[in-house]
């Protein structure tokens, strides 16, 4: 594999190509490096840069250094697979490193181009560029050290450069799980003991032991990861238990009604019907009614009855399994009672809203990839929804953390209640696969 590297500063790679697998691929004659400088395509004195247009700062490296610089490679090695730097650019992972490969593969020729002030004239990415790369979301000086953290992630993945092909196929981020923890001599250190398990040699119970920690870590640590991965049956099944039991609480009293008065509001079939029908599928484990209205009582027991034990387990056995999650409670305070008596751990109580209240709340409120801040208090979690027009302030107040609202780009904000429960419990707990990687 050809690999050709241009640079304003090529001298930075030096070292780096020199060190560990990258020198030893070279060694072995799997990859050919060819570090190159962009003053290399002008008279000598002459300058690669020159002020952009308008009232933009700084300067930009001019197209036609580039230019040559590009077709100059591609007169060595032959056509090759243009990779350039920005954060406006597709994000690296591990998925997008092993498309690289196959790529670059497909030609036998890299190139990566590493920009530096402030970066080269936009039209160059247009005409040469196969692919750009953002290391993240922030700003550095240049594209070189993007460069080299993206050609020492793919030069691993090629084949014959790490030792055991294993070790790369089962790394973290090559699949929905990360590594699982790994110990060495000596077994006690500060305190701390190598799990048993491991030292045990039964195969078996060390790799059971594996994929339950890499579960484990991998929902506490890098849940956004997970549910952007393609899931096996038993991959849910594994990542479930590290989740916390989730349960929900719709809100008919301590509601704000017209003119800002606080009361309560009338529960509605359909309401019970397809909220339920959303805890269920995202394995809620109970789904609490709050109103302290007796005849509101009586209606929705009567439902709930049908639905529960009455002629509406065998007409319906989906809206059996649904209505059958769902309890009947007086007030907020009864259904957290409730989950601490199951769970034997008062929830975490998040509260949602239509609005925003930054102002009121500031580090309690969380936004729909803070997962991890909720969990790692290791307590079973309540999500409270509002029907009339929002829960009442002194309810809020109570509550651990507050969910950014659900909005859209538009001027229009008056979702209905089961609507708006559907999308939050999807955003929370929601598989979304963004890396279709084989699983």
């Amino acid at each position: 594999m050809n690999i050709s590297l241009l640079s304003v500063f090529p001298e930075l790679y030096d070292t780096f190509l020199k060190t560990s697998l990258m020198q030893r691929a070279s060694e072995k004659k799997l990859v050919h490096y060819d570090v190159d400088s962009f003053f290399s395509y002008v008279l000598p004195k002459e300058r690669i840069d020159a002020p952009t247009f308008g009232h933009g700062a700084g300067m930009l490296i001019k197209p036609e250094v580039i230019e040559k610089a590009i077709e100059n490679k591609e007169n060595c090695y032959g056509k090759a697979y243009k990779i350039f730097f920005s954060p406006q650019g597709k994000k690296l992972n591990q998925p997008l490193l092993k498309q690289i490969v196959q790529n670059a593969q497909k030609t036998n020729h890299l190139m990566l181009i590493a920009s530096r002030y402030e970066g080269m004239d936009d039209r160059v990415e247009e005409v040469y560029a196969d692919l750009v790369v953002s290391v993240g979301d922030f700003v550095l000086l240049a594209g070189d050290l993007p460069a080299m953290m993206m050609l020492e992630g793919f030069v691993r993945l090629l084949p014959g450069v790490v030792g055991r092909q294993e070790s790369v196929e089962k790394e973290s981020f090559s699949g929905p799980f990360v590594d699982y923890p790994e110990f060495t001599a000596p077994v006690t250190w500060h305190g701390l003991e190598v799990p048993e398990v491991i030292r045990s040699g039964n195969h078996g119970a060390i790799q059971e032991w594996q994929q339950e920690k890499a579960a484990e870590k991998t929902v506490k640590k890098h849940f956004s990861w997970l549910v952007s991965s393609l899931l096996t049956e038993h991959q849910k099944k594994l990542a479930r238990k590290y989740i916390p039991h989730h349960y929900i609480a719709l809100m008919h009293d301590q509601i704000i009604l017209p003119h800002q008065q606080v009361g309560t509001t009338s529960v509605t079939s359909l309401d019970i019907h397809d909220i339920a029908r959303s805890a269920r599928t995202f394995g809620l484990k109970n789904y609490f009614i709050v109103t302290p209205l007796l005849d509101q009582q009586r209606i929705v027991e009567r439902l709930l009855d049908f639905w529960k034990v009455g002629e509406g387990v065998e007409y319906n056995q989906h809206r059996h399994q649904a209505v059958r999650t769902v309890e009947l409670v007086d007030h907020l305070e009864q259904a957290i009672e409730a989950i601490e008596k199951k769970e034997g751990k008062k929830p975490l109580v998040i509260a949602t809203s239509a609005r925003y209240h930054d102002e009121h709340f500031g580090e309690k409120i969380i936004t729909y990839s803070d997962q991890n801040k909720v969990w790692e208090n290791d307590r079973p979690v309540l999500l409270l929804f509002g029907t009339g027009h929002g829960i009442a302030p002194r309810v809020l107040e109570q509550c651990d953390f507050l969910l950014t609202p659900v909005e859209g780009f538009s001027d229009f904000n008056h979702l209905s209640v089961r609507s708006a429960v559907a999308i939050i419990l999807d955003r929370w707990l929601g598989i979304n696969p963004k890396v279709l990687d084989k699983v």
